[in-house]
């Protein structure tokens, strides 16, 4: 075997996990995707994870992570991950990982993947894509200085990018198909009171507008099926997330929407995988929860790997 655990993915749970397994002297890889970067890297300010007070930026925080993980020796390399085979070698029963340019092998495997943001799927979403519609307002909201956005969604995520937005934009128009707030009372409280962030109610898009770039959206109130159009320079859509879980369809049991499932301790159904973080199911998604599914994967892969090797490690 190349190694005794592969992670997969680069993100709060995956780093946490490394920390944990490298620190027990397993040989461990991290596999980062180059293309799908994890979603707390893109958070403009995490105020609620424990020990900083005044909140710290995303970027840090996994920067953070990823220099104590690498000071117990966890490696790393940016590839994606196409499938996970059975390995054996000799005696000993493992796992293959393919990625685009190599194969790696090991005893077993945390999977660590996370998730990315899901689309609207309406009209003009994907042509536009770039030209004004944006899923990451820590990445591009600069650009729209002076200008006047929308932002598509109810929850946490949506109500921060907002208020970030508001810091570049002179207009930012929520959008919520609901008549109420799914997002922290403490978000709403500062969404409502920012003059520069309106509502709008009961309301879904159903086409983004523009030839080049947006120019604007076309709404749909669900209450009275009354539609209407709205000027505006971008579009943030902010409407969940769905599992990078592709790679393992067919090798591990996923619930409908293709969320790993495991049991408490973050085992799967395949001895030697386990799965912690945004790709498996469970009931809250957070910075914090993450770390714990980390810490959790890396103590029973060691566990694992001990039985493996008839307790020696």
């Amino acid at each position: 075997m190349n190694y005794d655990v592969i992670i997969i993915g680069g993100g709060p749970s995956g780093l946490t996990a490394g920390i944990y397994t490298s620190r027990a002297r397993l040989k461990t890889l991290l596999i980062e995707s180059f293309s799908i970067p994890p979603q707390a890297v893109l958070t403009d300010l995490i105020e609620n994870y424990p020990g900083f007070v005044d909140g710290i930026s995303g970027f840090e925080l996994m920067d953070k992570f990823k220099t104590q993980a690498e000071r117990f020796g966890l490696e790393f390399i940016a590839s994606q991950v196409t499938g996970i085979k059975e390995y054996k070698d000799n005696s000993l029963s493992g796992w293959r990982i393919d990625t685009e340019d190599k194969t790696y092998t090991a005893l077993s495997v945390i999977i660590a993947s996370g998730a990315r943001p899901k689309k609207l799927a309406v009209p003009g979403e994907d042509r536009l894509t770039g030209k004004g519609v944006s899923y990451c307002a820590t990445c591009d909201g600069p650009i729209f200085k002076d200008k006047i956005v929308s932002v598509i969604g109810g929850g946490d995520s949506a109500i921060e990018e907002a208020l970030f937005l508001t810091k570049f934009v002179n207009k930012v128009m929520v959008i919520h198909r609901r008549s109420a707030l799914r997002a922290a009372k403490i978000l709403e409280e500062r969404a409502s009171i920012n003059k520069k962030i309106s509502f709008i109610w009961d309301s879904v898009v159903s086409e983004i507008l523009g030839d080049t770039k947006v120019k604007a959206i076309k709404i749909k109130n669900v209450k009275t099926e009354k539609e209407s159009e709205l000027n505006c320079d971008g579009v943030f859509i902010f409407v969940g997330y769905a599992p990078n879980t592709d790679f393992v369809k067919g090798l591990l049991e996923l619930d409908e929407n293709g969320y790993i499932i495991t049991d408490e301790d973050t085992d799967t159904l395949k001895p030697g995988i386990f799965a912690c973080g945004d790709c498996r199911k469970k009931l809250l998604r957070q910075v914090v929860t993450a770390c714990g599914d980390g810490a959790t994967a890396a103590f029973m892969c060691r566990r694992y790997i001990e039985e493996l090797r008839g307790g020696v490690v």
